[in-house]
């Protein structure tokens, strides 16, 4: 049998990947004050346990206002970067995969309740709310509170924090860093037209709205160590008719790569509360595939991703060079493993778990390096 694709390796950057497998980064809502707790360590450690070639962080919010929610990790002082330093030390005790962090601003979609408590915007009056920044003043939705819209003095706080939280992320031996620019949080707000009715440089033409994303893609490089990849996420349409679209994103992703952006990961939606999604399996695909035709920089595609062949054909067809998992990842935590045993792959696993090998697959495990 050919190896498959997806467990064919991979470089990102310079940073050498055994298969195309990632796991996205999946908030949990489990912080104290911004901190990392114990969750983390469960959440994080079993994963990366896996076999998927790369871990994200879930979204890590630059300042406490760009959280999502009061429960939402960051990475914007001494107390935030030494409780993930002690949920990274604990990980890296019993597993070498790579682990990359998302770092983020949710903008007009901060102070909200954890989604298992409704989600609904929490108003900076109440308890654990707080007043939010953005491109403009228009809320995300009627009911919420208008978003104060970022002035050059908050532009430049906003700029600032995402290179402090990227020196912060290299000292923690951080192997990659993802720009959130999707799903309607800071990033995705200035370059949506929908969302971005400012007047001055960053506003109106798609080169203003795209001014302060690359800006701040621009900052994390420069703050980042150099021999490590930065990648960014995005929205590759609103899914609402006069809103960012894909046409835009590949400018945008072309942008990216003039910049020497190591990769893209295009997701959708989560701008618009009238967006009309047509979720399907795969249903994000063809948006990586349309952007991976115009950039030679990889491409991960994500989005109801749940079967192994549909995987292996998604990076075989030359569709996107990676896939991420999420909800699939959480739902089954092997899922690298019983992809491999079902399209004759092999994984990396840890020595105490070597002896679980099916009699029949005596090829599936390869033993984690050192």
């Amino acid at each position: 049998m050919a190896s498959p694709t997806l467990f064919k390796p991979m470089t990102i950057g310079k940073l050498d990947l055994p298969n195309r497998i990632v796991i996205a980064p999946m908030c949990q809502y489990s912080a104290e004050d911004g901190r990392m707790t114990d969750w983390h360590l469960i959440h994080l450690g079993q994963l990366a346990l896996s076999g998927a070639a790369l871990l994200t962080i879930e979204a890590t919010a630059v300042v406490p206002e760009g959280r999502i929610t009061y429960a939402d990790v960051g990475l914007y002082d001494d107390a935030t970067e030494a409780a993930m330093a002690r949920t990274l030390d604990s990980v890296r005790r019993w597993s070498d995969m790579p682990i990359g962090i998302q770092l983020a601003h949710a903008g007009r979609k901060a102070s909200t309740e954890k989604p298992w408590l409704g989600g609904h915007h929490i108003q900076p009056s109440a308890p654990n709310g707080w007043r939010t920044e953005a491109p403009s003043p228009i809320p995300f939705a009627d009911s919420d509170a208008p978003p104060q819209a970022l002035d050059a003095d908050g532009l430049k706080r906003v700029r600032d924090a995402f290179a402090a939280a990227a020196v912060r992320a290299g000292r923690l031996g951080i192997d990659a860093v993802q720009l959130h620019g999707a799903h309607g949080y800071l990033i995705h707000q200035f370059l949506s037209p929908l969302s971005n009715r400012r007047e001055d440089e960053y506003g109106g033409s798609i080169e203003n709205r795209m001014r302060f994303p690359l800006e701040l893609y621009d900052a994390v490089r420069a703050a980042f160590p150099s021999d490590r990849p930065v990648t960014m996420r995005v929205s590759g349409t609103d899914w609402v008719e006069g809103g960012w679209d894909i046409d835009q994103t590949i400018a945008f992703a072309k942008a990216l790569e003039a910049r020497g952006c190591d990769a893209i990961h295009v997701s959708s939606g989560g701008l618009h509360p009238t967006q009309q999604i047509p979720v399907a399996p795969g249903y994000q695909v063809p948006l990586a595939r349309a952007v991976k035709a115009e950039v030679s920089i990889p491409v991960v595609a994500v989005g109801l991703i749940t079967g192994y062949e549909q995987a292996e054909a998604i990076v075989a067809t030359g569709d996107a060079d990676m896939i991420a998992l999420a909800r699939t990842i959480l739902y089954d935590p092997r899922w690298p493993w019983h992809a491999a045993a079902e399209l004759g792959g092999q994984i990396r696993a840890a020595d105490q778990y070597l002896r679980c090998q099916p009699a029949r697959l005596r090829d599936l495990f390869v033993k984690k390096a050192g």
